[in-house]
């Protein structure tokens, strides 16, 4: 095998379980209900992180748009919208970006790190913070990420 096609491997091994990357389904912290599933991908040395699913309560719309949301955000599609940006890694955390709440249209500063099997989200304003807890989705739980990122429907 040469060489680099042993790369992408290598990587795999090097991030291992620890790493923040791939699926993360949203918890409700009021409810406890999963709200989204994000996909979280390092971009440039920096993650990112876009709304692949939405999981919408009876009655609600299940492709809202953010009407809150400040700037280019304001009117857009939630799905797809990308809700984390600019993170970089810190020792053992990643942090210096922000995380959009699109119910409130609000941006915060974010810090995030994995605690075992979950990844703690942290939101920030000045000293006050709130911190989410995301969990891995179910398999069966999420259509395929990279095709709803590309404008195709789920099966």
């Amino acid at each position: 095998m040469p060489l680099l096609s042993m790369v992408p491997f290598l990587a795999l091994a090097i991030a291992g379980t620890d790493s923040v990357e791939g699926l993360w389904q949203t918890i409700d912290d009021e409810t406890g209900e999963p709200k989204a599933v994000v996909e979280i991908q390092v971009h440039d040395g920096r993650l990112v992180g876009h709304i692949i699913e939405l999981f919408p309560k009876e009655g609600e719309d299940p492709d809202p748009a953010c009407d809150k949301c400040p700037g280019e955000r304001r009117d857009q599609p939630v799905l797809g919208m990308r809700i984390i940006d600019g993170l970089t890694v810190k020792e053992d955390k990643w942090g210096d970006g922000k995380i959009l709440d699109p119910e409130k249209g609000k941006l915060y500063s974010c810090e995030l790190w994995r605690e075992g099997n979950v990844l703690r989200v942290r939101g920030s304003v000045l000293i006050f913070h709130r911190t989410q807890t995301w969990i891995r989705p179910t398999l069966n739980a999420v259509p395929d990420a990279h095709a709803l990122m590309e404008g195709e429907s789920a099966p």
